[in-house]
């Protein structure tokens, strides 16, 4: 078997050793020379699905049946996995994906900080949402039966890694934890333009599943190339939830293999937002400026390749002089910036030229989409509409992933809210606003409301905080289920379902459900939360 010098098989993980062999074969690429990156990849082969397959429903059972601290002490022993193979791990993130050494490792940081952010949820225990309704023998006209109810997990879930965060939305990304969490073994479909990079994360993943003496088929690894791979995961009877963060197409396309399965599946799917922001006229008297800065701060950071990008910002007619100077010379001071791939990099140039040439929206700053070479890169660039035109063009409001933004110029603050009820789904929306324009925004707020997952208030949605509160997700098209987040402890519900147990001896129950309460987690006991044992 050959190894690179990184100690790369390129080979997918099943069980508890690599797979032997495989299907077509592939490289990474550099986007930042071009040149295909040392080891041979090959594409899991349908033996090997079927095989990780086979393996997850059978850990399944025994993985969902070991105490939260025990999943807890999983997860925080993958986290230290990462940490200790964390500088081969940068590197090479860094040769696939041309993403800053600094970000990479901050992103390092994140992926281990949810890691152990879920650890400390199982640790608490109160997040499965424990119900009890006690016995009322004497009731009349009927009794009530014992009724106790936990979220318990749904089995094997799919995970696929996606482009823009090669750690923190890949391989041991959130995903994966919450699904760990949940207690449900986890099988990843690796993003095919940073292979190495997910393959160095299995093996710390597959370590920490031998090393806490858990079955194998608590996860796997699967490579491709292209999109076979893919299909038959999500079609294979043994998965019970996808989990995906990509383009529209792709999502849309597991949505549907998904749906039309003999037995329908949870396809959680995040496909990208524009993201709206509002800049109201009082922010805009008090901090024109400042608000063209942190605008291009915040829809170039990355190269505009961030989920939560600002893509449509609405601008007021009046008193934007400074602020529409002030963006034009900042980002006309700006060259061309690296891309994850070669394809997303062209995939940008020619919307950005196909948008200067249909002439719908006026090209403010920028240059007219950047030519393809041997660099994956996307010079920035900024167009202008009025709020009439754009609504004669909704297509406009579509993402473009890269480093571009859309001014719509408006007149009356109240037509934001007929602006903003045509909308569909985003991730985000942001206010810009003084204290007293918030205050009169409230129609504003409650359309948004319906339309994002995220409101924010004076800031920029780029960055998205790993914590309880965070919701990252929106309705249709943003993501598949509005209903639903990606990221913070939130995530876990998307992988559990609720199950309730009916006059249970108390030995036959889970530990959360058991009279004497001995873990000492909160619960709705006759609906009132406490902590306390029950007689």
């Amino acid at each position: 078997m050959a190894v690179d010098t990184l100690g790369l098989a390129g080979l997918s993980l099943v069980g508890d050793g690599v797979a032997a062999g495989g299907a077509k074969a592939f490289r990474a690429v550099s986007p930042a020379t071009g040149a295909e990156l040392e080891t041979e990849f090959f594409s899991s082969s349908a033996d090997q699905i079927e095989l990780a397959a086979t393996l997850a429903e059978a850990a399944f059972p025994a993985y969902a049946a070991i105490s939260g601290k025990e999943r807890a002490a999983f997860l925080r022993r993958i986290a230290d996995e990462l940490n200790s193979v964390g500088p081969a791990l940068v590197d090479r993130a860094h040769l696939e994906t041309g993403l800053p050494l600094a970000r990479l490792n901050g992103e390092l940081g994140r992926t281990m900080g949810q890691l152990k952010l879920f650890a400390d949820v199982l640790d608490e225990g109160s997040w499965a949402n424990l119900r009890i309704d006690e016995a009322m023998p004497e009731r009349k006209p009927l009794p009530r039966a014992d009724l106790r109810s936990m979220l318990r997990p749904i089995g094997p879930v799919a995970v696929f890694g996606a482009s823009n965060f090669p750690l923190a939305f890949s391989v041991a990304g959130g995903d994966t934890a919450s699904a760990l969490a949940a207690g449900n073994p986890v099988i990843v479909k690796a993003h095919p333009a940073h292979p190495g990079t997910s393959e160095i994360a299995g093996r710390a993943i597959r370590k920490a599943v031998l090393e806490s003496g858990l079955p194998v088929g608590v996860f796997s690894l699967l490579f491709d190339s292209g999109i076979e791979v893919g299909v038959a995961l999500v079609k294979h009877p043994v998965v019970k939830a996808v989990a995906f963060t990509g383009s529209a197409a792709g999502g849309q396309a597991l949505m549907k293999l998904a749906a039309d399965r003999p037995e329908p599946i949870p396809c959680y799917a995040e496909m990208g937002s524009t993201n709206p922001l509002f800049i109201l006229a009082g922010a805009m008297r008090e901090r024109g400026i400042a608000l063209a800065q942190g605008l291009q701060g915040s829809f170039t950071l990355g190269s505009g390749q961030f989920c939560t990008k600002p893509g449509i910002v609405f601008v007021p007619e009046a008193e934007s002089g400074e602020f529409l100077q002030t963006l034009k010379t900042g980002v006309g001071a700006l060259g061309s910036a690296g891309m994850l791939t070669h394809g997303i990099a062209a995939k940008y140039g020619k919307a950005i030229r196909e948008r200067v040439a249909k002439g719908k929206a006026e090209l403010i700053a920028g240059n007219p989409g950047a030519a393809e070479t041997e660099t994956a890169a996307g010079a920035p660039a900024v167009f202008g509409i009025g709020l009439g035109e754009f609504l004669e063009h909704p297509e406009l409001g579509e993402e473009v992933f890269g480093p571009t933004t859309l001014l719509v110029h408006y007149g009356a603050e109240g037509s934001l809210v007929e602006a903003a009820k045509g909308m569909h789904g985003h991730l985000t929306a942001t206010i810009h606003g003084t204290d007293d324009d918030l205050m009169k925004a409230g129609a504003l707020i409650r359309v948004l409301e319906t339309k994002v997952g995220r409101i924010l208030f004076n800031g920029f949605p780029t960055g998205v905080e790993v914590s309880h509160a965070m919701v990252h997700g929106g309705p249709y098209p943003a993501t598949s289920d509005g209903r639903s987040t990606s990221v913070g402890t939130q995530a876990i519900f998307r992988f559990v379902r609720p199950i309730c147990y009916q006059d249970f001896v108390d030995a036959a129950l889970p530990d959360e459900l058991k009279r004497g309460n001995p873990l000492g987690v909160m619960r709705l006991v006759n609906g009132s939360l406490t902590r306390e044992a029950q007689g």
